[in-house]
């Protein structure tokens, strides 16, 4: 794509979301949304950018790239920790109505639980949410 708008609005068709699917999702308003895939706006930060990705299904890195932040792999550990990675994900598997894992979860988890769920639910959907190293 030449433009992030077209790119964005693409991998929004792709995954079959309307705009209010998006918007619902990231939280990010309809209006900010439709400006940045027809051009009026810049791409928008990394902090978007992240809550996009989960809604898109697309590695965080490949929207950075797209919207020119990053060069290469290790820009993007410098943005996204793995902490941060993992709880993203671990947070979007447990908003996934038709996943279920089975048990109610209670009590501090520790990271290396939540990439064990995620990739559990990886596995059993096919969807990739996590960079793997």
């Amino acid at each position: 794509m030449s433009d992030f708008g077209d790119y964005l609005r693409s991998l929004r068709e792709q995954q079959r979301l309307s705009l209010r699917d998006v918007a619902a999702k990231t939280g990010v308003s309809i209006s900010y949304i439709t400006m940045i895939e027809h051009s009026k706006r810049k791409p928008p930060g990394p902090d978007v950018l992240k809550k996009l990705a989960l809604a898109y299904n697309v590695p965080v890195k490949d929207l950075m790239k797209a919207a020119g932040y990053l060069d290469d792999l290790q820009e993007v550990k410098s943005v996204l920790s793995v902490e941060t990675e993992v709880e993203m994900a671990f947070n979007f598997v447990m908003s996934d109505p038709r996943y279920h894992s089975g048990t109610r979860l209670s009590g501090p988890m520790t990271t290396d639980v939540k990439r064990f769920i995620v990739e559990m639910y990886e596995k059993s959907t096919g969807k990739k949410l996590l960079s793997g190293e």
